[in-house]
């Protein structure tokens, strides 16, 4: 199936989508989608791909991407392709633009079901305007935390404006999906509404210990007994990078074989390079090549502060890892301190380069212990099941929404 492009409104022409046996139609709305690598992107590819093999057609409203001439077509998806630009610091990634008049003809022509807003730029503020017009019904994500990266730019004090932008998007739509309880208790206090608990899965067959490579490990001047911290994830401002070296180097202070994998890449690389030039900087990897990157490392530290849940944590403790990270989003839903690895309370860093130390200090044998946990922790989150819960959201939407109701009126419910 060919992908869509924006037209001019007099040429506006919608291919109908087949409707065998579909349950719904679903126009899912997102400014970030595979080939680009993030934690939203990846999602949402998992999401589409599910609700498709539930018998629901989806149409995939996106910004047009650079080699888009491979753009994922199928069974039961159409693709409508808008016009984007770069994100200022992030060349790999678009923008969508303001589309609100070309979505309100678009699903005037064929209606959906509903319409889900993954994202909150441009384009999802004009799919939002569009639908409320149209009396569609909507829901959302809530899944960058935008108001906290811009603490890491220079621009801090958009911090209330910001927030106040995603408060009164989120509440115009009829749900917003959050991906843990501790994510929607902090909006619910921030007077979000409309909040429901989705949370995120893992590829169990793809993320294995059975994935660990002898070989790759070799290749970067390892033994067999030498300690490989690893850390994925893109190598900017927000991840909170300077606390990963500082841990790394108490770790390494009482294991001096040990080395660090950075997977990933990102505007701060090269001053990393020179900060650490001892440490494997792998660049960007995907599919079974970073599984392998995953299984082929002893511990796993995540050093971030601005995760609304943090894919890598789950992955990988799905790679038999132990992960060190700060105890908030996914790492506090999964993690017990002391069991699938060490937890630091929340911004403290000095608490995260101990914590980092104190595994150096322990026995080969216990990483692997809390290694064989974390996977067992991570086989309950398959994404099977988690597409049953976006589904069942979904399925509330469209069941309690009125024609120009809105968040307010549908969390009391």
């Amino acid at each position: 199936m060919r992908p869509m492009q924006e037209p001019d409104a007099a040429q506006l022409i919608v291919d109908h989508l087949p409707a065998l046996h579909r349950s719904l139609r679903v126009a899912v709305v997102t400014e970030t989608y595979p080939p680009e690598v993030n934690g939203v992107a990846l999602t949402m590819a998992r999401i589409v791909e599910g609700l498709q093999q539930r018998n629901h057609d989806i149409q995939l409203v996106r910004p047009r991407q650079i080699g888009d001439a491979q753009a994922l077509a199928g069974g039961g998806l159409e693709q409508v392709l808008t016009r984007g630009m770069p994100i200022p610091r992030y060349p790999n990634l678009r923008m969508g633009m303001p589309s609100r008049r070309f979505l309100k003809q678009l699903w005037a022509h064929q209606r959906p079901d509903l319409v889900h807003i993954a994202t909150e730029g441009p384009l999802g503020w004009s799919a939002l305007q569009a639908a409320l017009q149209l009396q569609l019904p909507v829901s959302s994500d809530f899944r960058t935390n935008f108001h906290a990266y811009s603490r890491h730019y220079g621009i801090g004090w958009l911090h209330k404006p910001i927030m106040a932008y995603l408060r009164k998007f989120h509440n115009r739509a009829h749900c917003t999906m959050v991906p843990t309880e501790a994510l929607r208790a902090e909006l619910d206090r921030l007077g979000f509404r409309g909040l429901r608990v989705v949370s995120r899965g893992v590829d169990l067959g793809r993320f294995d210990p059975a994935q660990r490579s002898e070989a790759l490990r070799a290749g970067w001047g390892l033994g067999p007994d030498d300690p490989l911290l690893a850390c994925v994830g893109r190598l900017a401002p927000e991840k909170n990078l300077d606390t990963l070296l500082a841990a790394y180097q108490a770790f390494k202070a009482r294991r001096p074989a040990a080395r660090l994998l950075l997977v990933g890449d990102g505007p701060l690389r090269q001053a990393l390079q020179q900060r650490c030039p001892d440490a494997i900087f792998a660049g960007q990897q995907s599919g079974q090549a970073l599984a392998a990157h995953y299984a082929s490392a002893d511990l796993f530290l995540f050093p971030s502060l601005t995760e609304t849940f943090g894919n890598v944590t789950i992955e990988a403790m799905a790679s038999g890892l132990p992960v060190l990270a700060f105890g908030y989003a996914a790492a506090a839903e999964l993690i017990s301190d002391g069991e699938q690895g060490r937890l630091a309370p929340m911004g403290d860093n000095a608490a995260f380069i101990a914590a980092a130390a104190a595994l150096a200090g322990e026995e080969p044998a216990q990483w692997r212990r809390a290694g064989l946990m974390a996977r067992q922790r991570a086989l309950g989150q398959d994404w099977n099941q988690v597409v049953l819960q976006f589904e069942s959201a979904l399925n509330e939407v469209i069941r309690h929404a009125q024609p120009g109701a809105s968040a307010l009126s549908l969390s009391s419910r």
